[in-house]
């Protein structure tokens, strides 16, 4: 008779845990589709009504250029046709980035930069989760391949003026997409430098970006023979995660892997 009590209370345990369950996502589906009449999902890009939250319409989608192979093997840089594998493109050949492996989810161009300039200067955070999702399709390799996840930072200066970081807030919803550690404070930017799209060449972005990043403060002990997944919004010569991967190699680490948003594509003057 104790065991068929306790196999009963057992049940009734187990019966009542599922009734639980049950009523908290019927409320969450509730609260889900007032929020949704409320405030109807609107797309990233052009503000028209979605299905479902954090999303494209069909022809904001349609007109995204999403990068994939052929690929250069370290850069990321998009092949107009297949020159095998381990194939470098002609930057590449000619200098390697500090970095060493980068992917991109997206070209920027005018179909993809509504969406992200949304994010970092119109204060649309809520499309964060939307980005950590579709960068853990191109990323999935060097994520599983990672110890840790950094974002690149901001000078403190800009932080204030911004309120907040970007790349750190697409890392950190990644890092719990994918179940990694992030750490959002290793990394500095102890120089505040002027704005890249102001400089005239590749090697003038480089030139500004020297000096500019440390990662030899509190917490820098994790980076040591560890392999860093640096985050950052949009690729465009790549300077800037450059000096990044400098600064943390500087510290010790093993490998650093690039992941963004969105690169700029021109077109090279020695295509492979």
């Amino acid at each position: 008779m104790p065991g068929s009590q306790e196999h009963s209370l057992n049940t009734l345990s187990d019966v009542l845990s599922r009734i639980g369950t049950g009523a908290k996502m019927f409320g969450r589906k509730c609260r889900r589709r007032l929020l949704d009449f409320v405030f109807p999902p609107l797309c990233a890009a052009c503000r028209t009504p979605v299905s479902d939250i954090h999303n494209l319409c069909g022809t904001c989608w349609s007109r995204i250029a999403f990068l994939s192979d052929p690929l250069c093997t370290v850069c990321g840089f998009p092949f107009e046709f297949d020159a095998g594998s381990d194939t470098l493109c002609a930057g590449c050949r000619q200098r390697l980035p500090a970095f060493d492996r980068a992917r991109a989810l997206m070209r920027y161009d005018d179909a993809s930069r509504n969406a992200i300039l949304a994010l970092k200067r119109a204060d649309r955070l809520d499309l964060v989760p939307a980005f950590a999702r579709w960068l853990a399709r191109p990323g999935r390799e060097l994520l599983d391949a990672a110890d840790l996840i950094v974002p690149v930072p901001l000078h403190r200066g800009r932080l204030w003026r911004r309120r907040f970081n970007q790349s750190a807030l697409i890392a950190t919803a990644l890092g719990r997409l994918a179940e990694k550690p992030v750490d959002c404070l290793v990394l500095r930017k102890v120089r505040a430098t002027p704005s890249q799209g102001e400089m005239p060449s590749a090697s003038a972005r480089r030139r500004n970006m020297q000096g500019a990043f440390r990662a030899d403060g509190l917490g820098a002990e994790r980076l040591k023979g560890r392999t860093i997944l640096l985050i950052d919004d949009v690729l465009t010569t790549g300077a800037t995660v450059e000096a990044c991967a400098r600064a943390l190699k500087r510290a010790g680490a093993e490998r650093v892997f690039v992941l963004a948003l969105a690169r700029v594509v021109r077109p090279l003057p020695n295509p492979v």
